[in-house]
């Protein structure tokens, strides 16, 4: 299973998810969308990430970035395609790498300029071009473009057609003119006015009414097989086949359904939630849901008629159709009010309702890591105030020693920040300059090569520092924290084991906080990780030392020897029990022999 400091919150948002097909958008710490992608059952799917670890590196760090996860339910998957290629088309996310020429959608552009250019393009340039799509069949947009050459004679070259150029002559005409594919408007052999009558045709086309193409498609097949060209008749044939496809399936809801905006509403308590649904030419290409607070006891109608306008007015939608679940009064003049009973309509506003839900419950599970948060701000303002800090102790650092009679001392540091552990920072320190059982000397020491570190790197320093230990291990702190210069920029408390007693610099009087207080509780608990993660690390230096020592102190017996014992019996114990021409299979006869002897 892939890591991530955010497991149980994203485990509870895909509980939540439905086994429905839909769009799915994953979010890291910054709020910035980093995935986006489509499922056939969302919550099958973007369960998948979490449940192992996958074979691309990249997806494995993908996710352990992942810090939210939201969704968008639709019809069907190849609804999700198309939506899935819009969402990553306006984000752009850094892990789709699906956003490649050969991965994405086309879109058939008619350019701004005089003489449009129509084309074929994958990149869309807001330059006030006109964009029809996106296609999910290139063959079909293939066809389009093979239908509208064939039927109006457009130009193809790059060139700034002015007025002012064409009348001096500055263009001559190419080949794509004396071939018949071009009327060389370039040389003013078409008026301006009669190539924008072509442009609107295709325009129109482009937005949904193939019947002159299919008519003129019909026509030349029969035309071709009367001629006894089967060949070139069965190759329309297949064109027509292809648009009668692109007129069903190719786009999200009925492409009948043109620049209508949808609205559902969900309210408990304390809000209503309204999602909106834009449709154009057939395709969603906007979803978006918002979240009133009610202040007064508002009508579900008020509340829908106070979102539409908000969300109206913030897309600068030009709607002529709105869809909602119950009657309203509209105040928009020249705008038709629907409420679908039946048929694709009703599907759209049902589809919006699902999203409502969905969103509706995914803010009752931020609510409750809001919740949490709020308990861990309570925490920190309590302790601010109960150890006179200067800020809100976030960062709390905390630190122990831990050795037996001198031998292998080792330190601890564990960090808490939000007043919880913070695994991810704790760290370990080997005592190098202190020379038997010196607690004061080596918390001086271990002080001195965190923060002198942490100076280094640029890092960020905590606002509170805690020493397990009382007057003397606090002054051994201070004094490293002086040679750094931090003495007095950084708060610092020790907290002695007996009375639980908390020593602050230059005071020679303790603190004594009440037992059930969640400052002390907090101490406590720093206190008691710091002593166990050093513990911890003691003992596995302790059972290191003791595992070479004991086979070190046989005769005869060098570092190599050791090595290969522990690496085939694992431990002095086994090694032990093993039989003489156990031991020997290792290390030969003479060396086995003195092991055997050396423990029986």
């Amino acid at each position: 299973m892939i890591k991530n400091k955010n497991i149980d919150h994203l485990k509870s948002l895909i509980s939540a998810l439905p086994e429905e097909p839909g769009v799915y958008q994953f979010f890291d710490e910054n709020n910035t969308i980093i995935y986006v992608g489509k499922a056939k059952r969302l919550k099958r799917r973007v369960a998948s990430y979490f449940n192992k670890v996958h074979d691309n590196a990249k997806t494995n760090i993908m996710v352990r970035k992942i810090s939210e996860i939201r969704h968008i339910v639709v019809n069907t998957e190849e609804d999700a395609l198309l939506l899935e290629n819009n969402l990553i088309k306006k984000h752009q996310p850094r892990y789709n790498v699906l956003l490649k020429d050969d991965k994405s959608f086309p879109w058939i552009c008619i350019k701004k300029e005089n003489f449009p250019r129509v084309f074929v393009t994958r990149n869309l340039v807001k330059d006030g071009s006109e964009y029809f799509g996106p296609y999910t069949s290139v063959k079909m947009v293939k066809t389009l473009m093979d239908m509208i050459r064939s039927l109006y004679k457009l130009r193809t070259c790059n060139l700034n057609l002015n007025q002012e150029a064409i009348l001096n002559g500055k263009f001559k005409v190419c080949l794509e003119y004396h071939i018949g594919n071009c009327k060389a408007p370039c040389v003013g052999k078409i008026s301006q006015e009669e190539y924008n009558e072509t442009i609107q045709a295709i325009r129109n086309i482009l937005k949904g009414n193939i019947r002159m193409v299919t008519s003129h498609l019909k026509s030349k097949m029969t035309d071709l097989a009367e001629e006894f060209k089967f060949e070139e008749a069965h190759i329309i044939k297949e064109k027509l086949e292809l648009l009668d496809k692109y007129q069903s399936k190719s786009t999200i809801v009925n492409p009948s359904i043109n620049n209508i905006d949808v609205y559902s509403i969900l309210e408990d308590e304390e809000s209503a939630y309204v999602n909106f649904l834009k449709v154009v030419n057939g395709a969603i290409i906007q979803a978006h849901t918002i979240e009133l607070k009610k202040k007064i006891e508002e009508s579900k109608e008020d509340l829908l008629l106070l979102a539409i306008t908000e969300i109206r007015q913030k897309i600068f939608s030009t709607a002529k159709e709105i869809l909602v679940p119950f009657d309203i009064d509209l105040p928009y003049s020249g705008v038709k009010c629907l409420v679908p009973q039946r048929g694709d309509k009703r599907k759209l506003l049902d589809l919006s309702l699902r999203n409502v839900k969905y969103y509706r419950l995914e803010k009752l599970k931020q609510g409750e890591k809001s919740r949490k948060q709020s308990h861990s701000d309570r925490i920190l303002e309590r302790m601010k105030n109960d150890l006179r800090l200067k800020d809100l102790p976030v960062h709390i650092e905390c630190f122990d020693n831990s050795n037996i009679q001198g031998t292998n001392p080792v330190a601890s540091c564990v960090v808490f920040r939000n007043a919880r552990p913070y695994k991810k920072d704790y760290r370990h320190f080997n005592i190098k300059t202190v020379v038997g059982a010196n607690d004061f000397a080596s918390m001086e020491e271990i002080i001195y090569r965190r923060y002198k570190r942490l100076l280094e790197e640029n890092q960020t320093l905590p606002q509170l520092i805690v020493i397990d230990g009382g007057k003397g291990q606090l002054g051994a702190a201070l004094n490293s924290l002086g040679k750094l210069d931090l003495r007095g920029k950084i708060s610092v408390i020790g907290i002695a084991k007996k009375l639980e007693e908390i020593y602050f610099p230059g005071d020679p009087y303790p603190l004594y906080l009440d037992k059930n207080s969640e400052t002390l509780k907090t101490i406590q608990h720093l206190r008691n990780e710091s002593h166990r993660f050093a513990i911890t690390f003691h003992r596995q230096k302790r059972s290191k030392a003791f595992v070479g020592s004991e086979l070190d102190r046989i005769e005869g017996i060098g570092p190599k020897s050791v090595q290969k014992l522990i690496q085939r019996f694992k431990s002095v114990d086994n090694v032990k029990k093993a039989t003489i021409n156990e031991i020997s299979a290792e290390i030969g006869n003479s060396k086995a022999l003195s092991v055997w002897k050396y423990f029986h």
